[in-house]
């Protein structure tokens, strides 16, 4: 039997986990796989990125290098499908057949377009690059702001502590990471953030950044010596348009339960996948992602991939929070129940269906443990 050739556009922690998966369970080297990622390196933990500025190498983050039956090209952008001629094409002009196309290219940071968000001492937090030039730039002492109070906003501020600088954290919603907590939770959130000496302004929305500051829509200043921007992930689909595959309407390639695309032979995975029209910005459903489409590759049993409502489990600055399913009560008849104790910094809720029974969703601030 010859050997069919699997493409996988980008090598994250997602293309890396589909590339491991194939190659443990392709017991007959049915598939020659070639890996084209566009960063200088190999595939990284990236959820351990923060841990950069305080002490490991890039290196340590490095995740093992696949075998021989693996061509794996860094610094490949890929720029064009062709999917008459099955075909990939490379920003340095090369073609690459495929019998199967992964898309596995990730997501972009979102950088708001307000004037002076190219400025120089402007980053994004995202690549190893990103820590390189931000270590590069922090200076002791000096103010910082990051914008945006999600998980990586709260990441990239506890990175500027942990450089000596003073950081601001600046959120457009009402609370610090509103995906995962409720009011009570990001109000005690909010708290425990300022009492480890990082500023916080929420329901604050930035018109503009310059040289040394950065502008609030209600007229706030903030001195700033550098600006994070940290404000959301937007899903890399640019290769959809011209392939002539549908996208969702957020963004993200078009993909089934199976994750494939509306070509039986391109699937894709991780955050530039909308499965059923939805993107998951996490790590984890990726690799469950990855797994499932490595399985379909080999002709295996798989389980198609369904949104399973795992907990959200963090630990920003030395605080724990944890989310799950339906924390705003939004289920009708829902029961909520809630404990707040500040002095100890903690808080607890809990909403309960009509039954009294069947938990929906669950917020903890301050209780995680490490």
């Amino acid at each position: 039997m010859s050997r069919r050739t699997l493409v996988v556009a980008g090598y994250g922690p997602v293309g890396h986990r589909l590339v491991t998966e194939l190659r443990t369970l392709d017991r007959t080297d049915g598939w020659r796989v070639v890996v084209l990622g566009e960063e200088p390196r190999g595939a990284y933990d990236r959820v351990a990125l923060s841990s950069l500025v305080s002490g490991p190498t890039p290196a340590d983050l490095a995740l093992p290098a696949p075998d021989s039956l693996v061509d794996v090209r860094l610094s490949t952008t890929v720029t064009g499908i062709d999917r008459e001629q099955r075909t990939v094409r490379c920003a340095d002009g090369t073609r690459l057949g495929y019998d199967a196309l992964v898309l596995a290219t990730g997501s972009r940071p979102f950088v708001p377009p307000v004037p002076g968000h190219d400025l120089p001492h402007c980053f994004t937090y995202r690549t190893v690059e990103d820590i390189d030039a931000i270590r590069a730039a922090a200076r002791a002492g000096r103010p910082g702001v990051v914008i945006g109070g999600g998980l990586l906003g709260l990441e990239a501020a506890d990175a500027l502590r942990h450089l000596g600088m003073r950081p601001h954290v600046v959120e457009a919603a009402p609370r610090l990471m509103p995906l995962q907590v409720d009011a009570g939770g990001g109000r005690l959130l909010a708290a425990l953030v300022r009492d480890l000496g990082v500023e916080v302004h929420c329901g604050a929305t930035t018109v503009s950044v310059e040289a040394d500051r950065v502008r609030l829509a209600d007229g706030t200043e903030i001195e700033a010596g550098l600006v994070v921007f940290s404000a959301g992930i937007r899903p890399r689909d640019e290769l959809a348009a011209a392939a002539g595959l549908p996208t969702g309407e957020r963004g993200g390639f078009l993909v089934d339960d199976r994750l494939r695309t509306a070509d039986g032979r391109i699937w894709a995975v991780g955050e530039c996948a909308a499965v059923e029209g939805r993107c998951h910005g996490l790590v984890a459903p990726g690799l469950r992602m990855a797994a499932s489409v490595a399985r379909q590759l080999l002709g295996l049993d798989h389980t198609p991939f369904t949104d399973t409502g795992t907990p959200t489990r963090l630990k920003l600055l030395g605080i724990g929070v944890s989310g799950f399913g339906d924390i705003h009560a939004r289920t009708e008849g829902a029961m909520e129940f809630s404990e707040a104790d500040g002095a100890g910094g903690r808080y607890r809720k809990l909403v309960l269906a009509p039954d009294g029974r069947t938990l929906l969703g669950r917020v903890e601030v301050g209780t995680a443990r490490p």
